[in-house]
């Protein structure tokens, strides 16, 4: 494993009790971070903190990421507890199922946008003022390939991340010259709990996409989040980084 050097960082990760989240906090305490994981599941937080202690300090907190008021809470706890917030990944998301566009529940499809994408915008709009008083920070948003290409029979999930793509890029300005730097990753599907609710042809179309012919290894977007979320990263900002075995043309 290359070091990347996080020491002395604060990194809030959402949906950080299992799957990517996890591999990320997993990475960013072998790089010297303290992690705060913000996730919706409290008995899966209780596993994941005994899961990641001894690697390094570990916090979490349940907080439903929609809510404006519980994310604005949860920020102003960690900077009274840590005093800073270094770096914001993300990561928390849901498929919300597949089928025809016009087959969706449109309460199951607003929900997709809003675990998506309207709670991203909560959590930037939540960490970038601390981030702005420091002059410094990194967010790194999860999306999608889907977003690029939009994936059929995931109308809700790929415009959600197509979404989170462009808010990336439009934050990634707005804070260019401040210190912070807003990028976002487009993995293809990696094997984790959110296949659960995907059915087995949606499955099999994700891996017949990928010339690699393999999914991704949450190891592997662990990497890439942990150099994006360093002093490394740099002159990078508002940038879409793909980690997607061979699929995405752009």
């Amino acid at each position: 494993m290359n070091q990347i050097d996080l020491k002395g960082r604060v990194a809030i990760i959402t949906g950080g009790a299992q799957g990517l989240g996890y591999a990320s906090a997993q990475r960013m305490l072998d790089s010297g971070a303290k992690v705060v994981l913000w996730d919706m599941d409290a008995a899966r937080l209780v596993q994941a903190k005994a899961g990641l202690a001894a690697s390094g300090e570990v916090h979490t907190a349940v907080v439903e990421l929609t809510d404006d008021a519980a994310v604005g809470a949860a920020a102003a706890a960690v900077v009274a507890e840590h005093g800073r917030i270094d770096i914001l990944v993300n990561n928390a998301g849901i498929t919300g199922g597949n089928g025809a566009t016009w087959e969706l529940d449109p309460t199951v499809w607003r929900r997709v946008i809003e675990v998506n994408l309207v709670a991203p915008f909560l959590t930037c709009r939540a960490v970038a003022p601390q981030m702005l008083a420091q002059g410094y920070g990194r967010i790194v948003n999860i999306a999608s390939v889907a977003g690029k290409e939009g994936n059929p029979n995931a109308s809700h999930y790929s415009a959600s991340k197509a979404g989170l793509i462009a808010l990336t890029k439009s934050l990634g300005k707005e804070l260019a010259t401040q210190g912070v730097t807003v990028n976002c990753i487009t993995p293809a599907a990696a094997k984790t709990a959110m296949f659960d609710s995907m059915s087995q042809q949606h499955i099999d179309f994700m891996l017949s996409k990928i010339p690699m012919n393999r999914f991704l290894r949450v190891d592997e977007l662990a990497a890439m989040v942990a150099w994006l979320a360093s002093e490394d990263c740099s002159f990078s900002t508002g940038a879409v980084f793909d980690i997607s075995g061979g699929r995405a043309t752009y």
